[in-house]
């Protein structure tokens, strides 16, 4: 029998509240400031710094905008930072549109192969309901973005353009994810039916619909185009007529997706174990969505090691935790929260995983480290919100913060240990569609 709260109880909480003078003081300031501002830490501003003793030659920010695709950004941004590096062209940006469209295109043919897959079991089940909330949405993974780029190539940023509806995806994506979730009904009770050979001529007129909802929205992707570019040194340069494939491995031909192993860390789950995401692979016969899980101690050491080659790091995270977007500062002591209520909500990192109180919410760059005799101090973050936001565009980052709320890097396998190599190309522990690392 639940507990019924009674009016001596409500007085009492009332008396014990207005028995310290402080609280109204607090109160007063929570309620004209709201509760954030009333328990900014201030010290943060002056014991975080813009310098580092390992920082990548970087210069511009790309913007999502009001979009969810960071994961598709960072990873352009590790190829850019490549290209700029090898061919002397810093500020020069890969095309988000382009591998935009064709994740729709994809991700719809990974969506009608999932629900015939679970067209025995009732739709209300967690499995299906998961796959029915997805459709449609932006969010992604590293290996999904490495897939796009794998099969369709990259083009440059003016050879096909961001517009209204990639900058602002929301309507889109809603129309995109009610026309997916009817088509779900349709392929469903054929599959139940039994009706195998209307099926594929269904499933190929809705991806033909997929097609052209997103030929309209986005516009559809050049077969060809000319790189031309000018590079730091002014020197002029013309490549003309070249597939995005072409371009790919022509110019980022180094570049071996296969060579990266996504670390992460969630110790709410058995370390040294290589789990995937089955449900959000995104491109039938490419890469898995995969993680290795480790201690956290491997993802700080491998993403130092990488960003002192000259390379930047993919990582995810929980931007939205403890962090100034305007100022760019993430930094575990930024809110006193608990100091202005009174309380302790302290909870370890796998407790935050196993309530839900945290989770792996944005991709973001790594391109710098600050370390004081081996001890970390702090990290330089290349965000993908625009330069209004942080420095230019850039953040900085406590290392702190980073153990609390980063759950994933991308590094080369050359940094990790020999067991961590052999268990990255072992077997998978597929993971359901609810997991906390989902």
């Amino acid at each position: 029998m639940g507990h019924k709260l009674t009016v001596q109880e409500l007085e009492q909480f009332a008396d014990k509240f207005n028995d310290n003078p402080k609280n109204q003081v607090v109160a007063r300031a929570a309620q004209k400031s709201g509760v954030l501002m009333a328990s900014y830490n201030e010290r943060v501003q002056g014991e975080l710094t813009r310098v580092f003793s390992t920082e990548l030659d970087t210069e511009n920010v790309t913007n999502q905008q009001q979009s969810g695709r960071c994961w598709e950004f960072a990873t352009l941004n590790i190829l850019r930072h490549n290209f700029g590096k090898k061919y002397h062209v810093k500020n020069f940006t890969f095309s988000q549109s382009y591998n935009f469209f064709w994740d729709k295109i994809e991700r719809a043919n990974i969506f009608y192969d999932n629900i015939l897959a679970s067209a025995d079991e009732p739709l209300d089940s967690r499995t299906v309901r998961a796959y029915l909330r997805d459709a449609g949405e932006d969010g992604g993974q590293f290996h999904m973005a490495a897939a796009l780029v794998e099969k369709y190539g990259v083009v440059p940023t003016y050879a096909m353009p961001e517009n209204f509806n990639t900058n602002n995806t929301n309507a889109f994506a809603k129309a995109l994810g009610d026309k997916m979730r009817k088509d779900a009904l349709v392929l469903r009770e054929l599959k139940q039916a039994g009706k195998d050979e209307e099926i594929e001529e269904t499933r190929q007129q809705f991806l033909s619909e997929v097609y052209q909802m997103t030929a309209i929205a986005v516009g559809e992707p050049p077969k060809k185009f000319d790189l031309e570019y000018r590079d730091d040194d002014k020197k002029y340069h013309l490549d003309k007529d070249l597939t995005p494939l072409e371009f790919l491995h022509k110019y980022l031909g180094d570049v071996d997706f296969y060579d990266y192993v996504v670390l992460t860390n969630a110790p709410d789950h058995e370390y040294d174990k290589l789990y995937g995401l089955p449900f959000e692979d995104n491109v039938e016969g490419s890469y898995r969505v995969k993680f290795l899980n480790v201690p956290m101690e491997y993802l700080e050491q491998a993403a130092v090691a990488q960003l002192k080659d000259g390379e930047a790091v993919w990582f995810g995270n929980d931007v939205g935790e403890q962090s100034d977007r305007k100022q760019g500062y993430l930094d575990t002591n930024l809110y006193q929260l608990d100091d202005l209520f009174g309380i302790n909500s302290k909870m370890s990192k796998a407790d935050q995983l196993r309530t839900g109180s945290a989770a792996s919410t944005h991709a973001m760059t790594l391109v710098g480290v600050d370390e004081d005799n081996g001890h970390i101090r702090q990290w330089k973050v290349e965000n993908s919100w625009g330069e209004k936001n942080g420095d230019k565009g850039f953040f900085v980052m406590t290392n702190d913060w980073f153990k609390q709320y980063t759950y994933e890097v991308v590094v080369h396998k050359k940094y990790l240990t020999p067991a961590q190599v052999a268990l990255a190309e072992g077997p998978i522990t597929d993971l359901p569609v609810w997991d906390t690392l989902a």
